[in-house]
């Protein structure tokens, strides 16, 4: 399930030079994004609202609602922001370091994407499970494929389902973490785990033909 190529009109659109009133408009949409994440990390989601997040921004609760329909959306944006960049470095990860070691460098890209306290990783993991739904991690995971294909000189074939678990099964274990601060898990022995679990995971893919149990 590989994304296709940008078609030609849209190559042609990215192009482009951006407006003025665009990068306007992209400037507002970032502000009211940093000052949701600012808000989160100081009164924490249940007191964030759309009035406080536009009053931070600088902008009327008019023009936020122009760019989001409300505070979950806002959330959404925000986590999916977060996961773009995550998403584009573990590309670039993949491509330039396809070696097994890489594994730790993509682990620790995934923990230390989602910033914030853990109240603020709890909240943005959710919301980007959330509006799962809604496709935003099937983007992610088709954007991600996109991204490597035929430049990523792997050890062993990444199928979609390969690809799938493993895109989803940290993120899935850090979301947990998150929902469970009482446990006060050690960052860095937490790390090791999940490296470990994914080494072994990309080693039983390399014992196979092409990442599948053979018949």
């Amino acid at each position: 399930m590989w994304a296709g190529a940008p078609s030609r009109n849209c190559q042609v659109v990215e192009r482009q030079r951006r407006t003025p009133r665009q990068a306007r408009a992209e400037a507002t949409s970032e502000a009211i994004l940093d000052a949701a994440f600012q808000l989160l990390e100081a009164d924490g989601v249940e007191r964030l609202t759309t009035n406080h997040i536009a009053e931070r921004a600088g902008v009327s609760i008019g023009t936020l609602y122009q760019y989001f329909g409300g505070k979950q959306d806002v959330l959404a944006a925000l986590a999916q922001r977060r996961a773009a960049a995550v998403r584009d470095a573990i590309a670039r990860t993949v491509i330039e370091r396809p070696e097994l070691g890489s594994v730790r460098t993509i682990v620790r890209a995934l923990m230390n994407g989602f910033e914030g306290s853990p109240a603020t990783r709890q909240v943005l993991l959710d919301a980007l499970f959330r509006h799962s739904a809604d496709g935003m991690l099937l983007h992610h995971h088709q954007a991600f494929l996109a991204a490597i294909a035929g430049k990523a000189r792997l050890e062993v074939e990444l199928t979609p389902e390969t690809a799938f678990v493993l895109t989803h099964a940290v993120i899935g274990l850090l979301r947990a973490a998150a929902a469970e601060p009482d446990l006060n898990l050690d960052p860095a022995a937490l790390e090791d785990e999940l490296v470990r679990l994914m080494e072994a995971y990309v080693a039983a893919l390399a014992g196979t033909k092409g990442g599948r149990r053979e018949s």
